[in-house]
């Protein structure tokens, strides 16, 4: 941890109402940093061309309350081909029967894309000749892999699946 947050923590200890939640910003910070610096040191040591650096995180509050954190952009491994592999911004929205992904992959083609899913899981890969993807994805529930149906339009890939246990709306009773 970085020592001018340890030291505005001891400070504000006493007064600090989220304690430690959100730690994980400074992990996820620190790591991006040494990602660059390590970048610059390949690329002081003539080991690779410079290139650009996509990488973020996205937060957002779960079901439960707590917050839900997805990276995505280029990892700082070059795979065995030589490109750069990176993870997609990834979304998950899950309705009453359905549970869609939406993975923004701009760069390749739709005959590049290829999908594995189970019942719990979906992985993605694509790869073209100048960029390379790979995720795995988590559904929030069980969903019956037959039923997918994928697009892709504009460097944005949509996956939507049925559900296999529906919620169940129920029928309103009238009464006298």
């Amino acid at each position: 941890m970085a020592w001018w947050r340890r030291r505005r923590r001891e400070e504000w200890e006493p007064f600090d109402i989220f304690g430690r939640e959100f730690d994980f910003i400074d992990e996820i910070f620190e790591r991006m940093v040494r990602d660059i610096e390590e970048m610059f040191r390949r690329f002081e040591r003539g080991e690779g061309e410079m290139k650009p650096i996509i990488r973020g995180f996205s937060i957002r509050i779960g079901p439960d309350g707590k917050p839900e954190i997805k990276e995505f952009g280029t990892k700082p491994e070059i795979s065995e081909t030589g490109i750069e592999e990176r993870k997609p911004l990834i979304d998950v929205i899950e309705t009453d029967e359905e549970v869609q992904v939406i993975a923004e992959m701009p760069g390749v083609s739709k005959e590049d894309i290829e999908l594995n899913a189970t019942e719990r899981e979906l992985e993605i890969k694509a790869e073209s000749e100048n960029r390379r993807y790979y995720e795995r994805v988590e559904l929030p529930c069980e969903v019956i892999p037959d039923s997918a149906k994928a697009r892709y339009n504009n460097g944005v890939l949509e996956v939507i699946f049925k559900k296999k246990y529906p919620e169940k709306k129920g029928k309103k009773i009238k009464v006298e």
